[in-house]
């Protein structure tokens, strides 16, 4: 009998986290002799921390391949057909099948599929202006971006950095930069850096990059790139300033990449992401699945779909959806929005709802902040931290925390995500059974004072 008969094929567009955790999943349970796998990646290398980027330009991380975490080779080597420099120009969903160009020689090629997985992450935004692609502009968000902008870095004489946009990745780049020797400016959009946090909480990240040395400009926005004779990058324009800069990086976000999906009728959201249901199949397809950066999520503190580009959301994608192709079961509920960073040894995060996402969807709510200290305060090392938390009022249910502090701050943050997860109320939690100790808290926990103030102000009188 032919066992090949009736063997499947799953074609994965996209190599890193969300296609290759699905693709292995799917992997470990069906064998080859059911399954097929094809996998097709455009660039250099597949799963890698794209989150690590700004350490490895920076100096902390020595070696590019550090943050790899499964070669081509490694995913050939468990019957994955994976297919480098490679992209996907195409996908016919009445044919099932995928186009193909083969980027070095041009060569182009159909793949015929029985199950699809989408995984074609988001691309840098590039703002729409002159000179943006100019030699010397980067956007940061591939291990190929990341390889380009050392490239450049190395060649470069003059040491004068410019980043465009103050969020996760400008905060990062800009102290990555100031790590190699250069000056940098960075330029922002917002009233304060990190718009991820309420702009109380962001003036406590915008005294911390001026503290490294960076140059912080506000309220401004690049209108164009200024080039020399040799057409490489000398300045960026704002209406009012113009900013010197021999390298410029684009911090100003990203977007997910779905050009290919949209122009094959697949249905996206108001964040321009793929539109999947708990099982992370595309809405309305069968056959057809889509994870990582190129999807929209469900926030379970606001009843919205949301765009959040992290490698934590894209494994667990992956896993969801190797076990649904696999033949398996399992679900994606969505997520309550937490994030960390650091500046230097400003440890920054949030979860939840910032004031304004509460504003937008109707929420009344009490927001809070208080002062307190990593560790009991008579304890050698203790720092100081602030805590922002807002909860809805009269019920008192818990709808976001943001902290700024130094060592131990950042991750405290997973308490209030367990806490948003479970819908617990500011209430409930100010009897959470946290563990104590002087050297790592206070004896009430910073967290927990913050649910105290906020549990006082929910039933007061507005």
């Amino acid at each position: 009998m032919n066992m090949n008969a009736a063997r499947e094929r799953l074609v994965v567009i996209g190599g890193d986290a969300a296609g290759m955790s699905a693709a292995s999943q799917a992997r470990r349970l069906k064998g080859p002799e059911e399954l097929e796998i094809v996998a097709f990646e455009r660039g250099h290398f597949t799963s890698y921390s794209a989150c690590g980027i700004p350490y490895w330009v920076g100096g902390d991380v020595e070696e590019r391949d550090e943050l790899i975490a499964r070669t081509p080779e490694e995913h050939r080597a468990r019957d994955i057909d994976l297919r480098m420099r490679t992209e996907v120009t195409e996908i016919d969903v009445e044919g099932r099948r995928v186009r193909a160009r083969d980027l070095d020689s041009g060569a182009e090629s159909w793949t015929s599929y029985d199950k699809l997985v989408i995984a074609t992450g988001a691309r840098p935004v590039r703002p729409d202006m002159p000179g943006v692609d100019a030699p010397g502009v980067h956007g940061v968000q591939t291990l190929d971006d990341g390889q380009a902008l050392i490239d450049t870095l190395a060649r470069t004489r003059g040491r004068r950095a410019v980043v465009v946009g103050a969020g996760y990745i400008g905060v990062e780049m800009a102290e990555a930069l100031i790590n190699r020797g250069y000056e940098v400016t960075v330029v922002n959009r917002g009233s304060e850096p990190m718009s991820t946090l309420d702009p109380d909480m962001g003036r406590l990240v915008h005294e911390a990059l001026e503290g490294l040395g960076i140059t912080m400009v506000d309220d401004a926005v690049v209108t164009k790139v200024l080039t020399g004779e040799d057409g490489r990058v000398r300045a960026v324009a704002t209406e009012d300033a113009e900013y010197p800069a021999d390298v410029v990086v684009l911090g100003i976000g990203v977007r997910p990449e779905t050009s290919l999906a949209k122009a094959a009728g697949l249905p996206v959201g108001r964040h321009d992401g793929l539109l999947t249901d708990l099982g992370m199949r595309v809405r309305g397809h069968e056959n057809i699945w889509a994870g990582g950066d190129c999807v929209e999520v469900l926030d379970l503190v606001s009843g919205q779909e949301r765009h959040i580009a992290l490698g934590t959301h894209a494994n667990k994608h992956g896993q969801v959806i190797g076990a649904n192709v696999g033949g398996g079961y399992a679900t994606f509920p969505g997520v309550v929005g937490t994030a960390v960073s650091k500046v230097c040894d400003l440890e920054i995060a949030r979860t939840g709802l910032r004031e304004k996402d509460a504003h937008r969807v109707g929420l009344r709510f009490v927001s809070v902040t208080i002062e307190s200290t990593s560790r009991a305060g008579y304890y050698p090392g203790a720092s100081p931290m602030t805590v922002k938390m807002l909860a809805e009022r009269r019920t008192g249910r818990l709808l976001g925390v943001q902290i700024v502090g130094r060592e131990g701050a950042g991750k405290r943050v997973d308490i209030a995500a367990v806490a948003l997860t479970a819908g617990m109320t500011v209430e409930q939690m100010t009897a959470l059974d946290l563990g104590y100790a002087p050297p790592f808290s206070p004896v009430w926990d910073p967290v927990l004072v913050a649910a105290r103030k906020a549990a006082k102000a929910v039933g007061q009188p507005t």
